[in-house]
């Protein structure tokens, strides 16, 4: 007689309990973020979450104050050894009082060159390497609290056995909880944006394909943006982005494109890529009139340009989402525009973007991390947390060249964020510095050295 196979109930009361869990994690995912992002609602979770979270850090910080009360404590050394900064003055009257203090003689009476003035030079220098301006805005933005992620300060959670635990217990959440939590999000996001764009494709232009286009980018976004727990207030709507405009914006991360995306749909601006970024583009191209270059295309200033131009004149197309800087900095600054987009002669809308470093530093340092892990840190971060000004619109003024026009603009994006506003171009994040920018020196002294020499001569 043959042996019955080996009945085990256990097996079977696992695949129910799976199957529940299932269940149930899929209903929550759809009631509670899925569906709310269909139709851009909140039930004010992710506030309440914040809130809580604040309020988690507030008591962690009056931890560290009690348990670090040597002096000598790494807390209460500051992060960087910054130079006193001082009032700002000309080249001329800086060598001009080296010269004072290191000679009796008269000014007047001085040779073209001076063998002091070499110490103006030397000491700019060593300023700008003890606290230079550009490559620090390269690097994670400086906390004053501790925000319980290890990436912000490793010695923080080993004060106290109760922050240790706290931490301890954070990783947990943030690991355990939420990231398989957004990263199901993001595949629910990305996979529904690759699908529905695609059989958008299919249907004739028309109001009706840039109708159901417009929410599914929408939707897709927002799912997005809860894959990575983001709490973003936008502030001034009534000056959002037009057809046939331009919106610019400063850049601190990938996920800026998402923020901006999950409150208006842009027309997206860059290079062709090839993976699953490839996949995306393509998709998204036939639902939406994106600008998509190839890489042989991308240093064609003019053609560049004439693909842009062709894309404002039509005001039924979405307006183009760009970021001048041309790369990633840490929100704490914004550095030289590129002067490109504002040749056009079209409507520009400035947005200033502000990220809150105290719950997930959203800056992309893309020499340290690839895209992936980048993400996977975001992900396990806290939240995203951020304010969006929409500035009321720009256009070039009488006179006025692309060049001062991207100023303008660079200027009212960094007052309205509370950020830095740099004359650095971005590119020095990679590269070295122009030939121009030294020799501009050169002609400031030159200057300075001819003036004198006319004026001596004068009297």
């Amino acid at each position: 007689m043959d042996s019955l196979p080996n009945f085990n109930p256990f097996d079977n009361l696992l695949c129910i309990l799976l199957g529940i869990s299932f269940t149930v994690w899929f209903t929550l995912l759809l009631v509670f973020i899925i569906v709310p992002a269909i139709f851009g609602v909140s039930f004010g979770i992710r506030q309440l979450y914040m809130k809580t979270l604040l309020k988690i850090f507030e008591w962690a910080t009056r931890r560290i104050e009690r348990g670090a009360k040597d002096k000598n404590h790494p807390l209460h050394k500051p992060y960087s050894n910054a130079i006193i900064a001082k009032e700002p003055t000309s080249l001329e009257e800086e060598i001009k009082e080296i010269r004072r203090s290191g000679s009796n003689r008269d000014l007047d009476s001085a040779s073209e060159f001076e063998m002091s003035d070499i110490f103006y030079f030397c000491r700019r220098g060593v300023e700008s390497i003890m606290d230079d301006e550009v490559t620090k805005r390269f690097s994670a933005e400086e906390l004053e609290s501790w925000n319980l992620l290890t990436r912000s300060n490793y010695n923080f959670q080993h004060i106290s056995l109760r922050l240790t635990v706290l931490w301890g217990l954070g990783v947990v959440i943030r690991y355990g909880f939420l990231l398989p939590l957004r990263v199901t999000l993001a595949f629910t996001g990305v996979g529904l944006l690759v699908v529905l764009t695609s059989i958008i494709g299919f249907l004739p232009n028309g109001r009706t394909k840039n109708f159901l286009s417009e929410k599914v980018h929408l939707m897709c976004y927002r799912i997005c943006v809860r894959a990575l727990t983001a709490i973003i207030t936008y502030h001034d709507s009534e000056n959002k982005p037009k057809n046939g405009g331009i919106c610019v914006a400063n850049h601190t991360s990938p996920i800026d494109v998402i923020i901006l995306a999950s409150d208006g749909c842009y027309a997206m601006v860059g290079q062709i890529h090839g993976g699953l970024m490839g996949v995306i583009q393509k998709s998204m191209v036939k639902a939406c009139p994106h600008i998509w270059f190839e890489r042989s295309e991308v240093k064609d200033r003019h053609l560049v340009a004439k693909r842009l131009s062709d894309h404002v004149e039509d005001k039924t197309k979405l307006p183009i989402l760009i970021f001048p800087e041309g790369t990633c900095i840490n929100n704490t600054s914004v550095m030289m525009f590129k002067k490109g987009s504002f040749e056009i002669g079209s409507t520009v809308y400035p947005v200033a973007i502000k990220y809150d470093p105290r719950f997930g530093d959203a800056f992309w340092n893309s020499s340290q991390f690839g895209m992936v892990s980048y993400l996977l840190r975001m992900m396990s971060s806290w939240a995203i947390v951020c304010s969006v000004w929409y500035l009321p619109p720009m256009s070039r003024e009488e006179g006025e060249d692309a060049v001062q026009f991207a100023n303008r603009v660079k200027a009212a994006i960094a007052r309205q964020g509370g950020l830095v506003d740099l004359l650095w171009d971005g590119g020095l994040k990679r590269g070295k510095v122009k030939d121009t920018f030294k020799e501009e020196q050169q002609k400031l002294y030159s200057k300075m050295l001819v003036g004198t020499q006319e004026d001596r001569s004068r009297s």
